[in-house]
């Protein structure tokens, strides 16, 4: 069992940038692949990044590549997403996730653990 708290969030300028970071507590978090998703309000929750347990093997979705990096501390149990040059299109909730997969998966229902969320907001 692992618990997630997402923080970072806020209100930014397109163009901008902001830092999320996602603290887990509980157990073996380094066993865990982590990824974050973002849910727009009216829109399914999709995938954004996700990174092994390691940190060696990242993946992105094509609208975010390029632009956000996803990261891992072991030893703070923190796994982080930094975005720049966001875009208006960016707002949503985001949330981050663990998985007891070996590998990183891409969906939804390849995750076992879930964060309450952060909203970003990107003002035009």
């Amino acid at each position: 069992q692992v618990q997630l708290v997402e923080s970072g969030g806020g209100l930014v300028q397109a163009g901008g940038s902001l830092r999320l970071s996602c603290a887990a507590s509980g157990r073996a978090f380094s066993t865990y692949p982590m990824g974050w998703f973002r849910q727009a309000p009216g829109k399914e929750r999709e995938f954004v990044a996700a990174i092994s347990r390691t940190g060696g093997t990242t993946d992105y979705a094509d609208s975010v590549k390029g632009r956000f990096t996803i990261s891992r501390d072991n030893a703070k149990n923190t796994v982080y997403l930094q975005m720049n040059s966001l875009k208006p299109e960016d707002t949503a909730v985001y949330s981050c996730a663990a998985s007891t997969r070996i590998y990183v998966p891409r969906t939804t229902g390849q995750y076992d653990y879930w964060g309450q969320g952060t909203q970003v907001t990107v003002s035009s």
